[in-house]
């Protein structure tokens, strides 16, 4: 499986017979949005409501499907994972319907991308659910990824990595915002929703220097070493495998410590990690979001993690039973990113596809307010 590089953007098709049907209707700034992100992992939906330049969330859900469950080794969607998922998706149905969303975007990614029956199964979601899910491509990923995280982009940056690790795949962006005033990069960095080529008038670019989507996330490296049974020898391998598989990446090319560099990561491992280093009993997102952690201190929590097995993992609250079996893959992603790349730090954000979704959505309709995000 290598990693992916995909150009290009679906176009929108337009009515052919205006005559036909009323003009559109602008949206209000009370208008409700709806985000959905089928992963390989996990299915999760937020619906919110424009606030000044960000969003009010008025609802969510988050559930664990398991949806790439023995996708690596017969390259299908089992019965079992589809029926979690339609199951899942009904209270997604119910909870939009409560709240009269119009306007929305539900995606999938990596595991229906490489499932030979994931069309088929967008096909069965909207069968049976009414839902209308994309299938959207690792570029489109990556972009929703680093728009998510703009607002955590420090005014002293000038290259910035962002990484999204996910349950089927991991998705990396390296950004030069170097030439862009500091009042404009959060703002430029949002911009990047057009496209990552196109180029903005208004606002000075954030320059995409390069980006890959490894199809290895913390279900599908998991999957890979499942045979391994020693603990710690698992996750040496997989952190080893998975920076075999960085060695295209530009970035990884550098061996020199860069001034003015932030990695932001954002995941529910890197969220975890977070919560473990706060010592926290119970997860708070307002302690976790926008926290900055050393190398040390994420290499400090991991060999926390090593050190409890599997029976401590499953035992620990601050894992949760849902992340248990995910976190050491995860774990080796993240010990790996930071191994390769020019800082000792890492911005933790607990936002990712479905806030880039809500942004791209409430960006483009307008309703946003120009601000610095």
């Amino acid at each position: 499986m290598a990693p992916q590089r995909p150009k290009g953007a679906d176009a929108l098709d337009k009515d052919k017979k205006p005559n036909l049907s009323p003009a559109p209707v602008p949206p209000r700034s009370s208008e409700l949005y709806a985000a959905l992100d089928l992963g390989t992992n996990s299915c999760r939906m937020l619906i919110a409501q424009p606030k000044g330049s960000g969003f009010h969330v008025v609802d969510s859900f988050s559930k664990s499907v398991q949806l790439g469950s023995g996708l690596e080794k017969t390259g299908r969607l089992s019965r079992g994972s589809m029926a979690r998922t339609l199951q899942a998706l009904r209270i997604c149905q119910q909870k939009l319907r409560r709240n009269k969303v119009r306007r929305m975007r539900l995606v999938a990614t990596e595991a229906c991308r490489r499932a030979l029956n994931g069309a088929e199964f967008m096909a069965r979601i909207h069968r049976e659910t009414g839902l209308r899910l994309d299938i959207i491509k690792p570029e489109e990923e990556a972009q929703l990824a680093v728009i998510s995280c703009a607002p955590l982009v420090s005014q002293k940056t000038e290259n910035l990595l962002v990484v999204d690790i996910g349950g089927g795949s991991t998705e990396l962006v390296w950004i030069d915002i170097s030439k862009v005033p500091k009042a404009d990069r959060a703002r430029s960095i949002m911009r990047l929703h057009s496209g990552f080529n196109q180029a903005i008038t208004d606002v000075p670019a954030a320059k995409v220097v390069d980006w890959i989507s490894v199809p290895l996330g913390v279900a599908t490296l998991r999957d890979q070493f499942s045979d391994v049974e020693d603990d710690a020898a698992r996750f040496a391998l997989m952190s080893w495998f998975f920076e075999e598989n960085l060695a295209d990446f530009t970035p990884y090319q550098s061996a020199q410590p860069q001034e003015r560099f932030q990695i932001v990561g954002t995941s529910g491992t890197v969220t975890t990690v977070a919560a473990s280093h706060l010592g926290l009993k119970r997860y708070d997102r307002t302690k976790v979001d926008g926290l900055s952690m050393t190398s040390a201190q994420i290499d400090k929590v991991i060999h926390s993690y090593l050190a409890m097995g599997p029976g401590g993992r499953r035992a620990d609250p601050r894992i949760g039973q849902d992340r248990q079996a995910l976190i050491m893959s995860g774990a080796a992603i993240l010990q790996a990113l930071m191994r390769c790349w020019p800082t000792d730090r890492l911005s933790v954000a607990d936002r990712g596809l479905r806030e880039g979704l809500l942004y791209a959505q409430m960006s483009a309709d307008g309703v946003l307010e120009e601000g610095n995000y």
